[in-house]
């Protein structure tokens, strides 16, 4: 497979242009379960060790089939494919600029669920006009013996999340680990209470938030992702559900800007506009770059040529445990 990889804020993208699997010409949500069902050590080769990390999320380039668009992708990461992600449009989005495929502007790009706009203002810095966010559920309690009441909003960015406004644990690097077990915890307990996003659909990313660390930011948050890892960047659809939360609660007006902190400090800046018909249409800015091109191998003998299988965290730790 040829790749480029990138980073948006320092959470990783990488983008196969090349040599990935035939997925036909049907709809792209068709293909989005063609890769997941049929060709899923692709998705290993690329994202597992030795030749990737937990960290990355792969974007397979793909043919649109939406005549409006300029680019289609199915993105996956260390477990699965995946909805949306908004740093991952970034990071698409400078990786066609990059191969000298797209100018500066605009960009549509189809995903499993929906039409994104990436306007890339200069090589590096691009807003993300995102599908339409909405809160869900809000306020909703749960009971954790090691963590006490937990109390957050269920909403919708491109990926379901949990939001915490209140983390039990500080938002800081030295805590990652107690964040990812607490997170864990989280995302366990609302699956044991069949606590759901829209249509019974899973919540499998726990956003947490505590206050930040630059006067000029408004939160920094901690974005748990599907298969235990956690979100460099702060999140281009964890901001997006968090924005649909601030805009309900009338805590944030059209246009105003909200500067998302992430855990390692880097930030989006967010606004949002209100469409009559489809409601709040986030946008997302931030600045991705280019750390690296070039071919995944598989050499005849490897005893790891599909890749390593990763073991995800249990979702029942303890935050004791040593």
């Amino acid at each position: 497979m040829q790749i480029v990889d990138s980073h948006t804020a320092g959470e990783p993208t990488r983008v196969v242009i090349a040599d990935g699997p035939d997925l036909g010409t049907g709809s792209l949500i068709e293909r989005r379960l063609l890769f997941r069902d049929r060709f899923d050590h692709y998705r290993r080769v690329a994202i597992h060790e030795p030749r990737g990390s937990e960290a990355i999320v792969g974007a397979l380039l793909c043919e649109p089939d939406e005549p409006a668009c300029d680019a289609a992708v199915i993105f996956f990461n260390n477990c699965s494919v995946l909805n949306m992600c908004g740093h991952g449009i970034m990071g698409v989005a400078v990786t066609l600029a990059y191969l000298g495929q797209i100018p500066l502007g605009i960009v549509r790009i189809q995903t499993p669920v929906g039409i994104v706009e990436a306007n890339l203002l200069t090589k590096n810095e691009v807003a993300v006009e995102n599908i339409p966010s909405y809160r869900y559920r809000k306020q909703v309690s749960i009971q954790i013996g090691e963590l006490g009441t937990i109390v957050g909003d269920v909403a919708w960015g491109g990926n379901w999340f949990f939001l915490v406004e209140q983390s039990p644990i500080p938002i800081k690097p030295e805590y990652i680990r107690q964040l990812s077990d607490a997170s864990a915890l989280i995302r366990n307990e609302l699956k044991e209470q069949q606590i759901t996003g829209a249509d019974g659909e899973e919540i499998d990313h726990i956003e947490l938030f505590g206050p930040p660390e630059n006067d000029d930011a408004h939160s920094r948050n901690f974005v748990y992702c599907p298969g235990g890892a956690y979100d460099r960047s702060p999140c281009g659809t964890g901001t997006s559900a968090k924005l649909a939360c601030l805009a309900a609660d009338g805590k944030l007006k059209p246009g105003e800007e909200w500067i998302q902190e992430s855990i390692i400090g880097s930030r989006f800046v967010a606004t949002y506009r209100i469409d009559p018909e489809l409601g709040i249409i986030p946008t997302i800015r931030g600045s991705a770059y280019i750390c690296g091109e070039g071919r995944l191998i598989q050499q005849n003998g490897d005893p790891f040529h599909n890749g390593i299988d990763m073991i995800v965290p249990s979702e029942k730790a303890s935050l004791t445990r040593e």
